[in-house]
């Protein structure tokens, strides 16, 4: 066989190690766990109780497929062509197009970029979420077989079908996750740029969410904490995966353009892999309930999974040490080979084990909580103690994927600080401490006693919305990460951006300078959007949603975050963006937001209707006062405490502003000092004329 015939193979044959491994593991672990036995009442049959952790199975990792080829797109594979690749036009790079194939066995020298690859990853996306949507109709039949315990085949199926999708919330998000593929299946096949391609894959995300309230997770006694800790290791997971396995069906169209390609897919892998770890380690905490779990089936699964996981981890560090040194020698031979494709198979094996364990009772068992009090019903959580000042700070219900951004933050500004300071550049000290404070800050917001109270007390939430709006976007503003961010990120000035793609540094510049992001940032629009979004969030449906839904809760934390750093950074950031007005205009805007709020908060301590009345009006709290006056404090709250970040940010324009003069002063010194101070001697001649015409005109 030729060697463009193995390669070709290989190629084939690294998603269809994928799913065979994938299928075997869980077929094995369902047997293992004996979810897959018959039953006496209500039994599916066999092809319903071995079928559905298949499909389920390659569901997953048709999505994961989706979204690892969208996200080569996004950030990884280059968009050059042939005629503008600087590896066409070098000797080597022609020799190497035009050598013979390598004898069978051996190392084939890397051929020329042909600039295919990228949008061959758009239609490697685009059939993987064609197939991930018809695999996501099956799935969703044999989902309500396995639960109605009856076979497809039965009469009646099809119709109590319709109800399933309808009127039932496994039905309702199994069909919105079937209809996000499909959509993400249009998507992909039209969109030819990053930009395209991010939306799609934000769909796909979107897609990933509604899986993960599908399992275990969504009836898990933690479950806000069991939810977004599967959505992380989902999203970590199918990155991870899919991403590895499309870059091994388009490694040929590379060229020498599969060192940056791998090396940046590398970089990627070992962010999924902390994701990974860290989500499984907290899902599985939360799932066994103690070191009794361990000596359950699903314990063992979980045993099983973990080492599989390990055995991950040391063949992305050898990936990482042994074989990209080897691909920099211009060759993809079997060393290469034979790595990924063992990282294929144990990656499906460890999501065949997931999909067993996922059909596996665990050690907690998903039943209904003995405290039947109205907070435990609204929220799904006890209600906290009667709040003081320790309990404000000794309270804590972590929100894994804030937290893990709090902690990613931290890191990456760390990380840039010390490349900078290693290439003999200076960042100021006070700026990454403002950024510490600010991560902080932000992790005590939506963990701590702000988010523990906010669920429960109106005043409480708005302390957490003034925090997260007024007092976190400040400090944020104050240590520039945009700027940090430029000057630390390769571009593609460099040897690592050099072939058109989009890496962090060039997603950074479209994010400034697009015309979405240009509109957002400039003053006005960032003072209106930060004040008018207040009443349009409290006075309409939007307030409940955030209490109800994670979902609504994160669009509620993200948006207020975002709105309150634009217009903190429109006054007295330094970030690139915005078109700053002059300093009188800046006061201007801050002083209509303060009397904004002021207004916003003297209407809720004189307003005798209560907001979200379905839910902090049947709280039920022994202790504290009544709904109607907790909201009326919380105006107060939205008084004051908007207010004192308002006259710092006042107290740190008028000092920007002395400040502007005296460089502005100095600098007509210095050019007074070159050149004579000729401007003053114009002035004073233009003086002297008048002064002599009018002297003529008497």
């Amino acid at each position: 066989m030729e060697q463009s015939s193995v390669v070709a193979v290989r190629r084939a044959g690294a998603p269809a190690v994928l799913a065979a491994t994938g299928t075997l593991a869980a077929l094995a672990g369902v047997a293992f766990s004996g979810t897959a036995a018959a039953v006496t009442l209500g039994d599916p049959g066999a092809v319903v109780r071995w079928g559905l952790p298949v499909v389920e199975t390659l569901t997953e990792l048709a999505g994961a497929l989706t979204l690892g080829a969208l996200l080569l797109a996004v950030c990884v594979l280059p968009r050059r062509t042939t005629a503008t690749s600087p590896a066409a036009a070098t000797p080597a790079a022609r020799a190497t197009a035009d050598a013979p194939p390598a004898a069978p066995g051996r190392a084939a020298r890397l051929p020329v970029a042909d600039g295919s690859a990228y949008p061959r990853s758009l239609v490697v996306a685009g059939v993987a979420a064609g197939t991930w949507t018809l695999l996501s109709v099956v799935h969703l039949v044999l989902a309500y077989a396995s639960v109605a315990g009856s076979s497809p085949t039965s009469p009646g199926f099809g119709d109590e079908l319709a109800l399933f999708v309808t009127q039932i919330d496994l039905g309702r998000a199994l069909l919105t996750l079937t209809t996000l593929a499909a959509v993400a299946t249009v998507l992909s096949l039209v969109v030819a740029t990053p930009t395209g391609a991010a939306w799609a894959a934000a769909l796909v995300v979107v897609a990933l969410w509604q899986l993960g309230q599908t399992g275990h997770a969504a009836g898990a006694a933690s479950h806000e904490l069991a939810t977004s800790s599967l959505f992380l290791h989902l999203v970590g997971a199918a990155v991870w995966i899919g991403a590895l396995a499309a870059l091994a069906l388009l490694v040929r169209r590379l060229g020498p353009d599969v060192v940056p390609a791998v090396t940046r897919y590398s970089t990627v892998a070992a962010w999924c892999f902390v994701a990974v770890a860290v989500s499984g380690a907290v899902n599985g905490v939360v799932r066994l309930g103690g070191w009794d779990g361990f000596a359950s089936r699903y314990g063992a699964l979980l045993v099983v999974k973990v080492v599989l996981f390990g055995v991950l981890g040391l063949l992305g560090l050898l990936h990482r040490r042994r074989t990209i040194p080897q691909l920099a020698g211009d060759r993809v031979g079997r060393a290469f080979w034979r790595l990924v494709l063992v990282e294929l198979a144990v990656m499906g094996a460890v999501s065949g084990v997931a999909v067993a364990l996922g059909a596996s009772p665990p050690p907690v068992p998903d039943v209904p909580s003995a405290d039947t009090s109205p907070a435990y019903l609204l929220t799904g959580h006890p209600l906290p103690p009667e709040p003081t000042g320790l309990q404000w700070v000794a309270q804590w219900r972590w929100d894994l994927l804030m937290a893990s951004a709090a902690v990613a933050g931290v890191v990456v500004y760390l990380r840039w600080v010390v490349r900078l300071r290693r290439r003999g550049d200076a960042w100021p000290w006070l700026r990454t401490a403002s950024w510490l404070v600010g991560m902080a800050t932000f992790l005590w917001t939506t963990s701590g006693g702000p988010a523990m109270y906010g669920h429960v007390l109106f005043s409480a939430h708005m302390v957490q919305h003034m925090v997260l709006a007024m007092v976190v976007p400040i400090l944020i503003a104050l240590s520039a990460p945009v700027t940090l961010a430029l000057r630390a990120l390769p571009g593609r000035s460099t040897h690592l951006r050099d072939d058109a793609s989009r890496g962090p540094r060039e997603w950074v510049l479209t994010l400034v300078h697009s015309r979405v992001g240009t509109f957002l940032a400039h003053p006005v629009v960032a003072a209106v959007n930060f004040a008018g979004s207040m009443v349009v969030f409290y006075y309409s449906p939007v307030f409940e949603w955030s209490m109800r839904s994670p979902v609504g809760h994160l669009v509620m934390v993200v948006h207020f975050s975002v709105a309150g750093y634009l217009f903190v950074n429109a006054l007295v950031g330094v970030d690139p963006g915005p078109t700053r007005p002059p300093y009188p205009m800046r006061l201007l805007l801050l002083f209509a937001t303060m009397a904004f709020h002021a207004f916003f908060g003297v209407a809720l301590v004189g307003g005798q209707s209560l907001l979200a009345a379905d839910w902090f009006g049947l709280m039920g709290r022994p202790w504290g006062p009544s709904a109607i006056r907790d909201q009326q404090l919380g105006g107060s709250v939205a008084w004051g405490i908007g207010e004192i970040p308002t006259v710092v940010l006042a107290i740190v324009v008028a000092v920007q502003w002395t400040r502007d003069d005296e460089r502005t002063a100095r600098r007509d010194d210095r050019r007074a000092d070159r050149d004579g101070d000729a401007e003053l001697g114009e002035y004073n001649a233009m003086l002297a004329g008048l002064a002599d015409r009018e002297t003529g005109r008497r």
